[in-house]
């Protein structure tokens, strides 16, 4: 099969494309035929070694996020499957070999189907960027009632977490912008209002924007970028959503945060529990197939450029998800 892969970490250059061999299904799994992979953050992250993480394996097919049609399936695994439009979840979490391929063999839970109206591009955003931005905003309790505010709300994640605050009946959504371009895209997906956080004092327009209440709920992408100013953008009570942060050290003023009493839930999407993950995936599947959830494929590539494709995800050249055709 057609793949790409690398054997030590580094810049793109270390990413190589040729063939390896076509993997088989084992027991209680499903072998994909890979029509998208879906480009992340985390990918080049790991890729570049930039995580502190050593290579968990000799050689590592990348990415985690991926679209395709079960071609035949293992041992103790229903043949129906075969045929059914699915898409992948923590395809190359702790796994050697991702989605960056013409075929994946993965344990079945990870194929999910993937509803009729929704296309492979589409189904290779859902691992990662929606999965985060549903639990972000479905842990603790909700965010039904509740001012959200979504930091990033371009962003991949951003952009399905204005949506399902929205869906999940949030009272009011507000997302943090870097540009008009940007804050026209977190409109479209649902927002209230947008904060220009290069232009703005994010604080003091949320204030204004809240009625000096502040917000219940943050959904933080950068915990060290944004811990100055969490505790004056959150009401008494409020929960901080973290799923990410471009520093290892966050500092939190303590005597603002206990004053209001505020909690932080840190989770990774790869993480999720069992549970937690049934209803991630009961919501989001069935969202999609009422046709309620926008995406943003802003760029797709053959899966021959991965490394472009991972230097432009890098790069933040796009407003979207970048997606490979396999």
């Amino acid at each position: 099969m057609k793949a790409v892969w690398y054997d030590r970490t580094g810049g793109p250059e270390v990413l190589t494309f040729g063939e390896l061999p076509t993997p088989k299904p084992g027991p209680g799994e499903v072998l994909v035929r890979l029509a998208t992979s879906g480009v992340n953050p985390s990918d080049w992250k790991s890729r570049s070694g930039t995580t502190g993480r050593p290579m968990g394996f000799p050689r590592i097919v990348p990415h985690s996020d991926g679209a395709g049609i079960v071609e035949a399936v293992g041992e103790g695994v229903d043949k129906a499957r075969v045929g059914e439009r699915v898409w992948i979840w923590n395809g190359q979490w702790k796994r050697a070999f991702g989605t960056a391929a013409e075929y994946i063999a993965l344990p079945s839970a990870q194929a999910v189907r993937l509803p009729d109206n929704t296309g492979f591009d589409e189904g290779a955003c859902l691992g990662i960027p929606a999965l985060t931005a549903l639990h972000a905003v479905l842990t603790d309790g909700g965010v039904s009632g509740r001012r959200v505010l979504v930091a990033g709300g371009a962003g991949s994640v951003g952009h399905y977490a204005v949506q399902f605050a929205r869906l999940l009946g949030a009272a009011q959504v507000l997302a943090t912008v870097s540009s008009e371009e940007k804050a026209a895209h977190a409109l479209s997906a649902g927002a209230d209002a947008t904060i220009d956080y290069k232009r703005q004092d994010v604080a003091e327009r949320v204030g204004a924007l809240t009625g000096g209440r502040g917000v219940d709920r943050v959904v933080e992408v950068d915990i060290a970028g944004n811990d100055a100013v969490l505790p004056a953008l959150l009401a008494p009570g409020g929960l901080v959503a973290v799923y990410g942060s471009n520093a290892a050290v966050a500092q939190i003023a303590f005597g603002p945060a206990i004053l209001k009493g505020i909690a932080f839930r840190f989770f990774i999407v790869y993480e999720l529990d069992a549970a937690q993950r049934a209803t991630a995936l009961g919501a989001l599947n069935g969202w999609l197939e009422r046709g309620l959830v926008r995406h943003a494929v802003a760029a797709r590539a053959p899966l021959a450029e991965c490394a472009r494709a991972q230097q432009a995800v890098q790069e933040g050249k796009h407003i979207g998800n970048v997606v490979l055709d396999c």
